[in-house]
C-alpha cells in the first residue's frame, strides 16, 4: 500500500508540474499580447497628421476643453446601440464638445447581431436630434459581445437595412470594425463604404484587401489630460489638407 500511495504522490507532482509550466507558458503569452496591445503605435505626426478620439459613458467624465487645447481634430461619440440603448453621456458629451470648440464631431452606434436593422436605424436618429455632426454615421460592427452562432448572412441582411434606413433617410454611413469583422463582413460586401479598421499593427489591412481605410483606430490604450481613463487613439489616411477635402466630400 505504501509503494501505491508513492506512485500516486509521484504521479500528483509530475502533474502538478506539467499543468505549472502550460500555466507558465500561457502567461508569458498573455502578457506579451497585452504588452502590445497596452503599448501603442508609434506614428509619426508628418505621416499621420490628424488625431481623434473615440468616447462614450465608459470615458467617465471628460475635460473636452482639455482636448481642445491638445488640438484634437474630431471626437466620435457613442450615441446608441441595439434598438433601444441610449449611451448616458451621449446628449451631455456632444454639447460639451460643441462648446469647447471641437469643430469636427460624429456618432457612433454599436450592432447588434440579432435585432431588426431598421429598428436600430430609428434608435439611432432619434438620438441626434437636434444635433449636427461633421462626420459620417459610424456603425461600430465587431462580435464582441454579439452572438458567435449566428450565420454571417443573417447579420448582412439586418446591416444592410440599417444602412438603407439611414441612407434613406439622408445620412451618410462609416463602418468600423477590425480585421476579423472585415474579412467577415466588409470585404466582398462593403467595399463602396467608408471603413474605419481597428488594428494595433501596422499596415493596418492586409496587402490583398478590397478597399482601403478612412480612418485607423491603433490603440485602446491611449492617454490624455481630459480623462482619468484609457481612451482609444486614432488617425485619417492623409495630409490634413486631404482630410479637410473629405470632410467636405462626406454627402448628407
Amino acid at each position: 500500500m505504501s509503494a501505491r500511495g508513492n506512485s500516486k504522490s509521484g504521479i500528483n507532482v509530475a502533474t502538478i508540474v506539467i499543468l505549472s509550466v502550460f500555466l507558465a507558458v500561457g502567461m508569458v503569452m498573455l502578457l506579451v499580447r497585452l504588452r502590445r496591445e497596452i503599448t501603442p503605435l508609434e506614428l509619426s505626426r508628418d505621416e499621420y497628421p490628424v488625431t481623434g478620439l473615440d468616447l462614450s459613458a465608459h470615458n467617465g467624465d471628460i475635460d473636452f476643453s482639455l482636448l481642445a487645447a491638445d488640438s484634437i481634430d474630431f471626437v466620435v461619440l457613442k450615441a446608441t446601440e441595439g434598438a433601444t440603448f441610449k449611451d448616458p453621456k451621449f446628449h451631455h458629451n456632444y454639447l460639451a464638445a460643441r462648446k469647447a470648440g471641437i469643430r469636427n464631431i460624429g456618432a457612433y452606434h454599436f450592432f447588434k447581431f440579432g435585432t431588426d436593422g431598421k429598428m436600430q436605424g430609428i434608435n439611432l436618429l432619434n438620438s441626434l436630434v437636434g444635433k449636427t455632426l461633421e462626420l459620417p454615421l459610424v456603425i461600430d460592427l465587431e462580435e464582441w459581445t454579439n452572438p458567435k452562432n449566428m450565420h454571417t448572412d443573417s447579420i448582412v441582411v439586418r446591416l444592410q437595412d440599417m444602412i438603407d434606413y439611414l441612407e434613406s433617410n439622408g445620412h451618410a454611413v462609416m463602418l468600423y470594425t477590425n480585421k476579423d469583422g472585415y474579412e467577415r463582413f466588409v470585404r466582398d460586401r462593403f467595399t463602396d463604404y467608408p471603413l474605419w479598421i481597428c488594428s494595433f499593427t501596422k499596415p493596418p489591412l492586409p496587402e490583398d484587401a478590397d478597399t482601403d481605410w478612412s480612418l485607423w483606430q491603433y490603440s485602446h490604450w491611449g492617454w490624455v489630460s481630459a480623462t482619468d481613463t484609457s481612451v482609444d487613439l486614432n488617425t485619417f489616411n492623409g495630409s490634413r489638407e486631404q482630410w479637410r477635402q473629405w470632410l467636405r466630400s462626406v454627402d448628407f
